[in-house]
């Protein structure tokens, strides 16, 4: 099944919906404003989806990786450029880029924001189809954007990505949302949407 505009219209507005949530949490966590936008979903395959990650400029991506299963399964992934991943922990963290203790915080820190963001997407494409849909742990990773889809021949070849911007601060900070689906899976929620409409 093809994503239609239709479909990507209301995806757009579902993972906008989770994104907004995430970003009331972590503002209460943070104690300062945090923006949280997608502005565009886009809608890549696999050969799509190493060009498009070109635009990060760099060898190595740092990802938060969530498995989900339920009516629907595959793993959504939060996508960073290392800068913009060091400028994130930096500033939720307080330590300084380079430092010691900034490091052994990395992993822990965007984990966390992983689990939010990602849970907040998830959490909304669940409620909104009226599905329910169960999330492993997040998993840290730094790899390149071939590792991403390595080892994934289950998955569809269809990848729908929602460009995220955090603004925190005044600080921008770019990263991507990943959805990965399992082979059929996307056909489902495709469908589930239709039937919605």
């Amino acid at each position: 099944m093809k994503l239609s505009p239709d479909h990507v219209d209301t995806l757009t507005e579902i993972i906008n919906i989770g994104v907004g949530q995430a970003g009331n949490i972590l503002n209460e966590m943070l104690g300062s404003h945090v923006t949280l936008q997608v502005p565009i979903v886009h809608v890549l395959d696999r050969d799509e989806l190493a060009g498009y990650l070109a635009k990060f400029n760099s060898d190595k991506l740092v990802s938060v990786q969530m498995p989900f299963s339920g009516s629907v399964s595959g793993i959504a992934s939060l996508v960073f450029p290392p800068d913009s991943a060091s400028n994130l922990v930096s500033l939720l963290s307080g330590e300084r880029i380079g430092s010691l203790d900034m490091d052994a915080l990395r992993a822990e820190t965007l984990n966390e924001v992983g689990n939010i963001v990602l849970n907040g997407v998830m959490g909304s494409i669940s409620n909104m189809v009226e599905t329910h849909i169960t999330y492993s742990i997040p998993k840290y990773s730094e790899t390149s954007a071939s590792g991403l889809l390595s080892r994934r021949q289950d998955f569809s070849l269809t990848i729908i990505i929602a460009e995220a911007l955090f603004s925190v601060e005044e600080h921008d900070i770019s990263g991507d949302i990943l959805l990965l689906f399992e082979m059929n899976s996307l056909d489902t929620l495709l469908s589930i949407i239709d039937d919605m409409e």
